[in-house]
């Protein structure tokens, strides 16, 4: 909580390599967490209004309050990594661009494109209470693939990327993404039937495919992982989630 969220937690103590490897693994529950809270907004505003304008406020809203509770950490990981592979510069000149406070046009047009897919396809999920299923999804999901990409080393020493790339292990990973596509498959069958886990899986392995593409782009590019790559890593992957869970 209080390593990847604004949510006030009262822990106090310094961060070290032990604490960040096991906090790592705990990531995916706080997308549970923000996805629950998101997805409570969705319900929320779409039970007040049910028109496409109104599921289209309580989306943006949905997303806006994940963002809050975030920091806005995930996000601006996003736009340095966006600078840092659109630059098409040499490892050392793209590390550098992302380690900059200002943000460039490829940045900008990856936050607000990316951003925008978000609340478009949580809009276009038929049904409300599967548009709020769908955000629970992409929330643990853009955190399943964040472990996942663990596997990779870091790019750089230093910083947050360097405090969890590589540090869990092959048995960690393959449990993190057995545990949710099987929560997943469970909830489908509960709600709908097999269609409708068909459905979610699909969702899901999107998301964590795109993140692992990511994962493996920026592995060749940079050399490894930093935190802003974990961070736009989360976001594409979510953003694919939603995506297929609205064309489902």
């Amino acid at each position: 909580m209080s390593l990847f969220t604004t949510i006030p937690a009262g822990v106090s103590g310094t961060l070290d390599d032990e604490v960040a490897a096991r906090a790592i693994l705990w990531l995916p529950g706080i997308g549970l967490l923000l996805g629950a809270i998101g997805g409570g907004v969705v319900l929320a505003v779409g039970t007040l209004n049910a028109t496409g304008p109104g599921r289209l406020l309580g989306a943006a809203l949905a997303v806006a309050v994940t963002a809050v509770l975030t920091g806005g950490l995930h996000l601006d990981g996003l736009a340095d990594t966006a600078d840092g592979l659109g630059s098409r510069r040499s490892a050392d000149v793209a590390l550098e661009i992302m380690r900059r406070s200002d943000i460039g046009p490829m940045g900008v047009g990856a936050l607000v494109l990316v951003l925008l897919i978000q609340v478009a396809a949580i809009a276009a999920v038929p049904r409300l209470p599967l548009a709020v299923a769908a955000l629970v999804i992409a929330e643990v999901t853009g955190r399943v693939a964040v472990v996942v990409a663990t596997s990779s080393p870091a790019a750089r020493p230093g910083g947050f990327g360097a405090l969890v790339a590589g540090r869990t292990t092959k048995a960690e990973r393959a449990l993190t993404v057995g545990v949710l596509a099987c929560a997943v498959a469970s909830a489908g069958l509960t709600a709908g039937g097999p269609a409708l886990a068909v459905r979610g899986l699909a969702a899901t392995f999107a998301g964590l495919l795109v993140g692992w593409l990511l994962q493996k782009t920026a592995r060749r590019r940079l050399g490894g992982m930093t935190g802003d790559v974990f961070g736009a890593i989360l976001q594409v992957s979510a953003a694919t989630a939603l995506v297929v869970a609205a064309l489902a």
